[in-house]
């Protein structure tokens, strides 16, 4: 990038510094290009009020990529200039945090074979110190040296005499940092030569004269290169009236908060708009590269980001296309704190795939409070505040992006590292939420924290909790219920291929060669007459369900209040999930929290989801929802599965049982009713359940910290009617309010303890018709009609007089040609048997079933 096109894109009509300069009398004193390259701002600092803000930096003012890269690396090739080839190549960098990070980086570019170190203000369990500094007039002042080399800084790692070491920072304003750092180093590593770079000097005459005292004190050369040289002129009394202007700033901008919260009060409650997706993006970042220069930056691992860099920055192009709505014109790459070159090499790669059809700009987030004034000749427009979420040193407090907000950025692309990868960055209040405030796509990267292979062991516990766990999906974007109505705790894989035919699956699942949640049946697309069935069953017994939802319910908040969380087993229990919160919400105003888990029979619970209710939610405050019980295998396998996670080292807490709308299993403690009747959810798939399918759990698409799977069908929307079912049942809650209310009580008193009567009946049947595996036997409407929808059935038992609940079952009988045995002594409406020993040979070209195979 050529100095004239960084000039061509730091040029503003106003100076960025004019608002400061006006009121206080501040002034920048220097070359021509000064102005161009700094603007003013304010902070809250007892030591200096007022802030130079860099333009070309890519800290606080979003920049392109290439021209921050660029003003580095021409910083670099003069020091490779100044130094020659030779001694170039004996050169080590060390770059300043936070803000210089990057900078020292592009520097060590520029001079192509030195290695690069930054200090940091991130302590590393494990890893020894190898020296620290000062920084006077900063925020927050420790800086670490934690080289995984130990001899990086005598000799750039080679092994020979001690090299030449090159000091970057953004700003040379007194000295006093840089100063503090030679003297620190040369009495661990003595050297004859030090070249200082920055982007601006603006030493006084004093402090320039100092230098050149303290060059000859330690008897070394010291260098200075800079692209631009000035000073700050400051009147008297300038910090105390900084300060003063400051705090009445923050007054005026507080009182107006203020005056705009009562007026949207005055005009009603105003509905939040709607907030951007946030969606990940694996980068596949090179194995072995660190992530930045806290422990070091090799030119070997220069070489192997450079020849990654253009994949990553295609998987971002690709990720930002299938976006909805118009691809992004406009894009910010933020880094963040220290991490500042891994996210501005991504944008420079970025800019390159995109080309002409895009605007892209390069920021960071930053620890340092600034104040920020909507005015064209202040440098910091706007500011988003949001928590820590790296689990700093210093303990918690607020972060900042700057010039964010308002800017126009179609998409954002956040970037940080996995240490930083935390709850705190997905709340509510956090650095993504904050972003999606302001653009119409975030975008999130995140890069493995390296750990150096040095670090001296540390104890831990049995199980390393990851940095990072996924946040839940939450509709319109994944699933048709409303966003407050569950989070599912699933990782969207509708553009993978799954589906396969139902004799397929059935095969591959009884020989073994496949387990069940490995793949997807084709979803069940209902006819005329079995919609008209589903309808007119669901009109029937809306009264009978609303009040075993709100029976559950109550017992739930009896026994387990005040504020359970409910947690369904995806997807048969999510629409009673969100009914239930429903309930608690219409009879007693409670917004309960619900979201849905993925549990495999025999593989488990989804540990990952676990642990994200546990960073979350007191596990004591769970509650686990399901529609009905069956024989009981989910119940029990939800028990062993809670007691093998917290033997494993999980949070300790969470209750197992298993709180259902129908328990005619005999298998729970907590349920609306032990009828077996048709609770029409059960009728349909994902056209009843947000559009959701069954969870998925495949080594190759779901790793040890990732939620389950789960497809979204969004192609199935004029078939959904998800809604219908549940505005219909909640549209009965309070005609059947008394009835819950007496059901509950009697249940509260009642001994409920499980029965387990539907194991034993399903054993007998196992036995008495030969299949010799309970698993092949599903009782229950519920588990009958899975079994025709979803499996290979070979016959239906069915209670002598079942009359209504039984319809759909017919139905779907009679269309996929299996017979329905009409037997006695049966504890369930009915009982579905898949069918036994299956071969492709057990059905007929048309997919039904071949009596006698």
């Amino acid at each position: 990038m050529s100095e004239r096109a960084t000039r061509e894109e730091t040029v503003d009509v106003v100076w960025s510094g004019s608002w400061v300069a006006e009121r206080l009398g501040v002034a920048l004193e220097g070359d021509g290009e000064l102005q161009e390259l700094l603007g003013l701002a304010l902070r809250r600092n007892p030591k200096r009020a007022h802030l130079l803000v860099s333009n070309v930096l890519g800290k606080h003012v979003p920049q392109r990529p290439s021209v921050v890269h660029g003003a580095g690396f021409e910083l670099g090739e003069r020091v490779r200039a100044l130094l020659g080839a030779q001694e170039a190549r004996r050169a080590v960098v060390l770059g300043y945090a936070e803000t210089a990070t990057g900078l020292g980086h592009a520097v060590a570019d520029g001079l192509r074979d030195a290695p690069y170190l930054h200090s940091t203000r991130r302590p590393v369990a494990g890893v020894e110190q190898a020296g620290g500094f000062e920084e006077s007039h900063s925020h927050a002042t420790s800086h670490l040296l934690l080289p995984e080399d130990r001899d990086l800084l005598a000799s750039g790692g080679t092994g020979a005499d001690a090299s030449v070491l090159v000091l970057v920072d953004d700003e040379f304003s007194t000295g006093n940092t840089v100063l503090n750092t030679i003297r620190a180093l040369h009495a661990l590593h003595p050297r004859e030569r030090y070249v200082i770079v920055a982007l601006v000097d603006m030493r006084s005459a004093g402090d320039r004269d100092r230098l050149t005292v303290f060059a000859a004190e330690i008897g070394a050369r010291v260098d200075l290169v800079t692209r631009s040289t000035g000073t700050v002129a400051l009147p008297d009394g300038v910090l105390e009236r900084g300060q003063a202007l400051v705090a009445a700033q923050e007054a005026e901008q507080a009182e107006q908060a203020e005056q705009a919260g009562r007026a949207e009060g005055s005009a009603g409650a105003v509905e939040d708009a709607d907030s951007a997706p946030v969606t990940r993006v694996d980068l596949d970042w090179p194995a072995g590269v660190p992530d930045g220069g806290r422990h070091g930056f090799t030119p070997a691992h220069r070489a192997a980001l450079e020849a990654a860099l253009p994949a990553m920055a295609d998987r971002i192009a690709a990720e930002l296309g299938d976006a909805a709505g118009p691809a992004p014109r406009r894009v910010l790459v933020l880094g963040f704190e220290e991490l500042m070159y891994a996210p501005l090499r991504l944008g420079t790669a970025l800019e390159a795939a995109l080309g002409a059809d895009a605007e892209v700009r390069y920021s960071t987030t930053t620890r340092s409070p600034v104040l920020a004034v909507d005015d064209p000749g202040y440098a910091i427009r706007t500011r988003l505040v949001f928590p820590a979420h790296d689990d700093p040193a210093d303990g918690p407090g607020d972060r900042y992006a700057y010039n964010v907000a308002g800017a126009g950025f179609d998409a954002v692309v956040a970037v940080v590292d996995s240490t930083a990868d935390t709850p705190e960055l997905h709340a509510p209040d956090g650095l993504l939420a904050r972003l999606a405030e302001h653009t119409g796509h975030v975008l999130l990267a995140v890069l493995p924290s390296y750990v150096p292979a040095t670090a001296a062991p540390t104890p831990a516990p049995e199980r390393q909790e990851p940095a990072v766990l996924p946040e839940p999906l939450r509709g319109p974007d994944f699933s048709s219920y409303a966003p407050q109505d569950v989070g599912w705790l699933l990782q969207d894989l509708s553009h993978t291929e799954l589906e396969a035919p139902t004799e397929e699956r059935e095969e591959a699942i009884q020989s073994g060669g496949a387990h069940y949640a490995e793949s997807l049946p084709v979803e069940y697309q209902p006819s005329a007459a079995y919609q008209a069935l589903f309808t007119a069953a669901l009109e029937a017994s809306a009264a009978r369900i609303a009040r075993a939802v709100g029976t559950v319910t109550e017992t739930v908040l009896a026994e387990r209040g005040p504020r359970p969380v409910l947690v369904s087993l995806a997807r048969a229990g999510t629409p009673v999930g969100v009914l239930m919160r429903r309930w608690a919400q219409h009879r007693h105003g409670l917004d309960l929290p619900h979201y849905a888990i993925s549990i495999v029979r025999g593989r488990g619970i989804d540990a990952t989801a676990l642990r994200w209710l546990a960073a979350h939610h007191d596990p004591a405050d769970v509650v686990f929802v399901d529609g009905w019980t069956g024989k009981g295998a989910i119940t029990r396998e939800l028990a062993a599965a809670i007691t093998e996670f917290e033997a494993s080292g999980g949070p300790a807490g969470f209750d197992p049982e298993i709180s259902v709308l129908a328990d005619p299993g005999g298998c729970v403690r907590t349920y609306g009713t032990r009828e077996d009747f048709l609770i029409p959810s059960a009728c349909l798939n994902s056209t009843v359940s947000g559009l959701i399918s069954r969870t998925v759990l495949r080594a190759d698409l779901v790793g040890p910290d990732d939620f389950h799977g789960g497809k979204f069908y969004r192609e199935l929307a004029d078939s959904d009617v998800s809604g219908l079912f549940l505005d219909t049942i909640a549209a009965r809650f309070d005609e059947v309010a008394g009835q819950v209310e007496a059901a509950a009580k009697e249940l509260l008193a009642a001994d409920r303890a499980p029965t387990w009567e539907g194991w034993a009946a399903v054993e007998r049947i196992s036995e008495e018709y030969g299949i010799h595996d309970v698993n092949l036997v599903k009782p229950g409407v519920g588990e009958t009609t899975r079994v025709l929808l979803r499996r290979v059935p070979w016959k239906i038992l069915a209670k002598r007089g079942a009359g209504a609940d039984l319809e759909h079952i017919r139905l779907l009988a009679e269309q996929r040609g299996v017979p329905v045995e009409e037997v006695d002594d049966l504890p369930y409406s009915c009982v579905g048997l898949i069918h036994p020993r299956f071969t492709r040979g057990a059905t007929g070209a048309d997919g039904k079933a071949v009596q006698g195979a």
